[in-house]
């Protein structure tokens, strides 16, 4: 064991079964060891590094906000914040943003906003949220409450009330929840990410959106890992044809800076007050000035790319001696091999390429714009892999 390894064990909290892998350095889709070697990194951070690592665009907008104002507070504006909020409204017909540190964050106070618009509009009892089987929203106390996965709640319980359960697909379901329980919102990844790179179909996401028009809930779009460009549109959506209240999103926005975003609609765009929610950090100028240069950078091109890009490696990998079958959308990307997942990823590991796991599937979320070339090469090496 290294060093590093041997003081992390030491000193960090023992809450991650890390890789047996100390990165040092990494350029684009590529990233290099303690030892020197070279990976081809198809995880990019976990849908973080949108353009991968030391992007000089993305640093460049960071350093230049770094030597000017790190960080104000919000008790003060900052072109920053402001402009990226314009932005992300701008591009997706939201009306107002709250600028947070995280996905959970962004996940928290959607539930606020819900909890509060129904409050006013429904009655204090209206305070109950629908979330999916398999989802996953967070790991603070009240998102994960909001997670549909048992395996997270038992040794943190009581877990914040008010979340109920549906199982994707299930339209009639979620109805029946709607008649059972006095609701606010229902909340849904358009791809379950952490649940096995998942998608919805377009059929029960609409569904769910007329449901939400007949019983006056709001509609709710956790994208923290599909937005920004990873499904081949800048946010999931707008691929399926919805109209969310809410939209939350964070991972690639900032580039590898911590940022979260809820992204507030028509109906709820006045429900939060001053005072009603806040956030140190929220807004910081650096993070948003590299979340400006993720976003700015995200277009029609570079959406077509990556769904090219996905369509090869679905192409590649569908048929492909020793794999299952191929789900997700766009980079977003969930491999079901008849090997375990974990002696797949380790095969790639040991030559070359870093992957992730999600449930039993092996899950592939590289730079949007990782080159043809590398990207040919690691697809080699998961078949080999997985035959």
């Amino acid at each position: 064991m290294n060093e590093i390894m041997e003081l992390d064990r030491q000193y960090v909290a023992g809450t991650y079964a890390r890789f047996p892998l100390e990165l040092v350095s990494g350029k684009g889709a590529l990233c290099y060891d303690a030892a020197g070697r070279e990976y081809i990194d198809l995880g990019s951070g976990i849908a973080v590094n949108a353009f991968g690592y030391a992007d000089e665009g993305w640093a460049a907008a960071v350093s230049a906000q770094l030597l000017t104002l790190q960080h104000a507070s919000n008790l003060y504006y900052t072109a920053p914040c402001v402009r990226l909020a314009e932005q992300l409204c701008l591009r997706t017909g939201m009306k107002k943003v709250f600028f947070g540190n995280s996905g959970a964050e962004a996940n928290e106070c959607a539930v606020k906003v819900a909890r509060k618009w129904a409050g006013q509009n429904k009655g204090p009892d209206s305070y109950y949220i629908i979330t999916l089987n398999n989802s996953f929203h967070g790991r603070t106390l009240t998102t994960l409450a909001a997670t549909g996965q048992a395996v997270f709640h038992s040794q943190f319980r009581p877990l914040t009330p008010g979340f109920v359960h549906a199982d994707a697909g299930d339209l009639a379901g979620v109805r029946a929840l709607t008649e059972q329980y006095p609701c606010a919102a229902v909340l849904v990844e358009p791809v379950q990410g952490e649940g096995g790179v998942v998608p919805l179909s377009e059929e029960f996401l609409r569904g769910v959106e007329a449901l939400c028009r007949e019983k006056d809930m709001l509609l709710m779009v956790d994208e923290v890992q599909t937005g920004n460009g990873r499904t081949g549109a800048l946010y999931a959506f707008q691929r399926y044809g919805v109209t969310p209240d809410v939209v939350t999103t964070a991972k690639g926005l900032g580039g590898g800076l911590p940022i979260g975003a809820c992204l507030l609609g028509e109906r709820v765009e006045n429900v939060l007050g001053k005072g009603d929610h806040g956030s140190t950090f929220g807004g910081n100028p650096a993070a948003c000035a590299g979340a400006l240069n993720v976003l700015e950078r995200i277009d029609d091109t570079l959406l077509a790319e990556v769904r090219e890009k996905s369509a090869y490696v679905f192409s590649e990998l569908e048929h492909a001696p020793g794999v299952r079958g191929v789900t997700g959308l766009g980079l977003m990307i969930g491999i079901q091999t008849e090997k375990p997942a974990a002696e797949v990823l380790a095969a790639c590991r040991e030559n070359g390429v870093l992957c992730l796991t999600a449930k039993d599937r092996l899950r592939l979320l590289p730079p949007l714009n990782i080159p043809f070339d590398l990207l040919k090469k690691a697809v080699e090496i998961i078949k080999a892999a997985c035959a």
